[in-house]
């Protein structure tokens, strides 16, 4: 199973790196998501794959650590998808204002255009 997961970290980042390369906007959107995902199924996998128990306190008192899965890697992971969501959010709210304001999602085309509102001296 985790030779599967490997698999997929593998391309997971290839795919966000190759995304991240491109000259469109929205693809470095997509390229920000997948390199995010990427991280956080790393930090999945180096928790070790197992089907422990959650980490709660059976009726007894007495809590067996040993068949016991860690909580903190999965608060790690947990937290990055929240932060990974709020920058995805805003970074999608600048591709559209940006796309409205210049008319392309090209970064070229962005860095060579200077929207009428913008212009200094006016």
């Amino acid at each position: 199973m985790e030779t599967a997961l490997v698999l997929a970290i593998g391309v997971l980042y290839s795919t966000a790196i190759y995304s991240l390369l491109r000259r469109s906007a929205v693809r470095l959107a997509l390229g920000l998501v997948l390199l995010g995902s990427a991280t956080n199924l790393t930090l999945f996998v180096t928790n070790r794959v197992t089907r422990a128990h959650a980490p709660l306190l059976p009726p007894s008192g007495v809590p067996p650590l040993h068949m016991m899965a860690d909580p903190l890697p999965q608060a790690f992971i947990l937290t990055a998808i929240v932060i990974n969501f709020g920058m995805l959010a805003l970074l999608l709210v600048l591709v559209h204002r940006t796309d409205q304001a210049v008319g392309s999602d090209d970064m070229d085309e962005m860095r060579t255009e200077v929207p009428p509102s913008s212009k200094h001296g006016e």
